[in-house]
C-alpha cells in the first residue's frame, strides 16, 4: 500500500482509535478499530477520505443520544440510520 503523505510502498492497513464531535456539538466519541493506514517511513497514521466521510454521514443519520463514549467503528456502522443517505451533503 502507499502512504499519500510520504508515497512510500511501506504503508499497511491497520485498525486506529480516533476521536469525533458529534453533529449537534454536545460531546465527542472514542471510535475504535477505525480502517487506517499506518506508514513505517514516515510514521504518518490516517484514515482514508472515504472512512471519514463514512463515520461522519453515519454520527449524522443516526440516534447518537444511544452511543456511548465508546463504540468500534462496526458497531457504529451497523446503527440503524434515520435516512439511507446524506440528503444535505453537497
Amino acid at each position: 500500500m502507499k502512504c499519500l503523505w510520504c508515497e512510500s510502498e511501506k504503508a499497511e492497513q491497520t485498525g486506529l482509535t480516533g476521536y469525533w464531535e458529534l453533529p449537534d456539538g454536545s460531546r465527542a466519541v472514542e471510535i475504535t478499530v477505525i480502517p487506517s493506514v499506518s506508514c513505517s517511513s514516515c510514521g504518518m497514521e490516517y484514515q482514508e477520505d472515504h472512512i471519514v466521510d463514512e463515520i461522519e454521514d453515519q454520527l449524522m443519520l443516526i440516534d447518537t443520544k444511544k452511543i456511548d463514549s465508546t463504540i468500534s467503528y462496526n458497531d457504529l456502522m451497523s446503527i440503524p440510520r434515520f435516512l439511507k443517505k446524506n440528503y444535505f451533503k453537497i
